[in-house]
This record gives C-alpha cells, structure tokens and sequence, in this order.
C-alpha cells in the first residue's frame, strides 16, 4: 500500500526538511505550499531526481473551501492521504499583546489554529476505518512556545501552539479506535527564518544559552522526530506532546 504524505507549509524550514527526509523513507510526498512556487517545484525535482515521488499543490490552509480542493486534488492525482504533517504556520513581528491588533490576531489564528483544525478534518476522513480508510498517522508542528508563553515577543503565536496541542491530545482520543494516531511534536529554537520573520534573525544566538544544551537545534533533528512519530516505530504512542528543545 502506498504512503502518501501531505505536509503543510513545506516549501521551507522545517517542513521542507521533512519533505526530503520522508522520501527517503519511502513516502510519497505532497508538498503544499502557499506562495513560494519556484521552492516547492524546487523541492520535489529534488525528490524525484533521486528516484521519489513528489508533488505540489498551492492552498492558503486557513481557507475552507482551498483545503477541501487541495485534498479532493490529492485523491484523484496520487490516492488518499495516509499521514499528514500539519506544518504550516505564521508569525508576526515580535510586540506585547497590548500593542497587537485584531487584525493581526486573526491572521495568526486562522493560519496556525483553523488552518490546521480543516487540514486535520480532511485527513481523517480518509484516513478513518469507520469512513473506508486504512488508518493513518498525524503529527502537528506545535511550539515550545506554547509552555513558555513567549511574553515581550509573540503570546499570540504561542496561544495558537497552544490550541495545537490540545486539539492533539482531544483528537488523539476521538480517533484512536479508527487506527488513526495523533501526536505533536514541540520545537525549541530551530534554525529556521522564523526568527527573521519574528524581528530577531540573530535570536538564537541570544537566547541559546538559557537551553541546557547551550545551542540551537537544526531542522533535521526535528524532521527525525517527526519521522519516527510518524512511523510504525511509534505505533504505541498516540496523544503524545514530544519536546524537541534541547532540554529546556
């Protein structure tokens, strides 16, 4: 049976580590990307020049109606998704929550929270034994941030992982007798352009002292991770939250 694997977001960082890590471990990968086309079509030449297969499909995941197109896509292009990797994920420029605006809420909120409640929806109708599936497995991309709170940078992007987190503990229990897992894993300060995008490219240098690792993690080690949630390795674990922080 075919593995076909969706991840969200995966035109760069960690999601498109992950892209490449999981052909190799013998998935099909269905690489979604929101506006970098030239990264994704990048990405999966690179897959399917080592003998892969991949493909790419353009949706904003906070927009029912682009979700439902792109997985309808999937099923008549490659087959029904077998494992998702909701990945995708948004952050503003670092402020107190007393400066933010609605505006800037929303767009966080839709993108990370709904974005990955319609993406997660649509796996696991295909996925589900009670609806005609053959089970599968879910990994969310969540957040250290959502321990810490991320005060003076971004509460809003780390209540967001929270909702990610807690969606995967409720929907880990809501799908487990359709042979469907669940599970989330939490990233610390990954050397990834989120940094950038937040205000702070040099973050990590500032804040790795306080891991008890004293440095930064790379995107690979959190694709593993990723990986092995995903596979039949883990086939006990569903519900899960695994910190990939180095130790804080």
């Amino acid at each position: 049976m075919k593995k076909i694997l969706l991840i969200t977001g995966a035109s760069a960082g960690i999601g498109a580590v992950t892209a490449r890590l999981a052909s190799r471990a013998g998935y099909c990968v269905c690489i979604n990307y929101l506006q970098n086309h030239a990264a994704a079509t990048t990405i999966a030449a690179d897959i399917q020049k080592d003998g892969g297969g991949a493909y790419i499909f353009q949706a904003d995941v906070s927009n029912e109606t682009q979700v439902k197109t792109m997985f309808e896509t999937i099923d008549r292009e490659v087959g029904a998704v077998t494992a998702l990797v909701n990945n995708a994920g948004i952050i503003e420029p670092q402020q107190k929550l007393s400066q933010m605006s609605a505006a800037r809420l929303h767009k966080v909120f839709a993108t990370n929270v709904i974005g990955s409640f319609l993406c997660v929806r649509e796996a696991v109708n295909r996925m589900s034994t009670k609806m005609g599936g053959i089970g599968g497995s879910i990994v969310n991309v969540s957040s250290m941030a959502a321990k810490y709170g991320a005060p003076f940078e971004y509460i809003d992007y780390a209540a967001t992982k929270g909702a990610i987190d807690t969606m995967t503990l409720g929907l880990a229990k809501e799908v487990a007798e359709e042979n469907i897992r669940v599970n989330a894993v939490r990233p610390g300060i990954i050397y990834t352009d989120i940094h950038a995008k937040a205000g702070e490219p040099g973050r990590i240098e500032r804040v790795k002292e306080f891991t008890p690792m004293k440095r930064g993690g790379q995107p690979e080690e959190v694709a593993h991770a990723i990986l092995w949630l995903l596979s039949d390795e883990a086939s006990y674990i569903t519900g899960t939250l695994l910190d990939v922080s180095g130790g804080r």
